[in-house]
């Protein structure tokens, strides 16, 4: 199942293995929150890229320590997100033609088309 999760970046932030490490504690922490038996039984699973922050030894001595199961994410292969091919195209449709003030403007737009998405269109991303 896929979360609808976000987390918006600062502008400037580096997003590096100490800063992704602290996105993965809060994402656990809303799992177990939101979905306590998908932590119970732990059957999530967790889909990122092969971004140096996301493979450092760190981020996966935490993801082995809490259990959490990883997607293995083919080499070189930026492409296969579903993220990419299923869930952008939507959002940009939905903001194709929209003028924005501001980055907050944009987040605003962006989080509406996001809770425009029907849950079984994010499901079927995967």
């Amino acid at each position: 199942m896929c979360l609808p999760w976000q987390h918006w970046t600062k502008v400037g932030q580096t997003v590096n293995q100490i800063y992704y490490l602290e996105v993965l504690k809060r994402l656990r922490e809303k799992v177990r929150r939101k979905r306590p038996e998908l932590i119970a039984n732990n059957s999530w699973i967790l889909h990122h890229d092969n971004a140096p922050a996301h493979t450092a030894l760190s981020v996966r001595e935490f993801l082995a320590a809490k259990q959490i199961t990883v997607l293995e994410h083919p080499a070189y292969s930026p492409d296969l997100a579903p993220s990419d091919f299923c869930l952008f195209p939507k959002i940009k449709e939905i903001l194709k033609g929209g003028h924005f003030d501001d980055i907050d403007d944009i987040r605003s737009n962006t989080t509406a088309a996001l809770r425009a998405i029907l849950q079984n269109q994010f499901q079927n991303c995967f």
